[in-house]
């Protein structure tokens, strides 16, 4: 009788099966890739003199992109993956796939990594879109958004994990689509400029403030809001990674 297969092909298995899922699953795949395609064409066509009054020389594409980027990682490491964990508790799925030899750990990293691999493909089809649409980034503002993509990434994974590890899945699903759209207004599709001083000093330290305005700043050359972005989102993503640690639970 053949044993349980070697720990890296059991990651990798399960990290396959897991992005299948997601690509499969047509609610998630709107939330993930046709609502961020629509964001962007809009955003560029419209092209509202709010969004480019902070940066008179960038053109329509360079803001709203970024903006866009960090809308994908939302809908992906957030939204997708809190409502997709409660559903697993209710239904016992996440219990049993503890108990198999890839363990929790083992289940956790591969869900990790295909969160990672969604979000990865998210970005080239914007990149994609948003060249056509006119986004010409610069190579060293392209490697720029690399560290606060995944920053981010971690930030609000974390956060999924939090909500959909805890709460009863009928609430996941409201509050996970409901902070989506709060999200929006929080400095993630449109420059904290559009926003009063006051109230965005305050937004920008909030995981989708500090995401968008940092995604923006790689791609426009200020690596000062760069690094104060991906510090701001290292913090939540610790804060909230050992809060969701604590309160996991593996079945209802």
């Amino acid at each position: 009788m053949s044993g349980a297969a070697p720990a890296r092909e059991r990651l990798v298995a399960q990290a396959a099966f897991e992005v299948r899922s997601l690509l499969r699953n047509g609610e998630q795949l709107l939330v993930s890739m046709v609502l961020p395609l629509l964001a962007l064409v809009t955003l560029v066509m419209a092209a509202p003199q709010v969004m480019l009054s902070e940066y008179p020389d960038a053109a329509a594409a360079d803001v709203a992109v970024p903006g866009v980027l960090g809308l994908a990682v939302v809908s992906t490491a957030f939204t997708g993956q809190a409502i997709a964990l409660a559903y697993e508790r209710r239904y016992g799925v996440l219990r049993l796939l503890g108990t198999t030899p890839l363990g929790r750990t083992g289940l956790m990293v591969s869900k990790a990594a295909a969160v990672l691999a969604v979000v990865a493909l998210q970005t080239v089809v914007i990149g994609i879109v948003g060249a056509f649409l006119g986004w010409r980034p610069s190579v060293p503002g392209t490697l720029a958004l690399v560290p606060v993509l995944l920053a981010g990434l971690a930030a609000f994974a974390a956060m999924g994990a939090l909500v959909g590890g805890r709460l009863r899945a009928e609430a996941v699903l409201a509050l996970a689509n409901l902070l989506w759209v709060l999200f929006l207004g929080c400095g993630l599709l449109l420059p904290l400029s559009a926003l009063p001083d006051g109230p965005a000093a305050a937004v920008a330290l909030t995981p989708p403030g500090a995401l968008g305005e940092g995604l923006r700043a790689a791609t426009l050359g200020q690596p000062v809001v760069v690094a104060q972005a991906v510090g701001v989102l290292a913090a939540w993503a610790a804060v909230l990674g050992a809060l969701a640690a604590r309160a996991l639970r593996w079945s209802d």
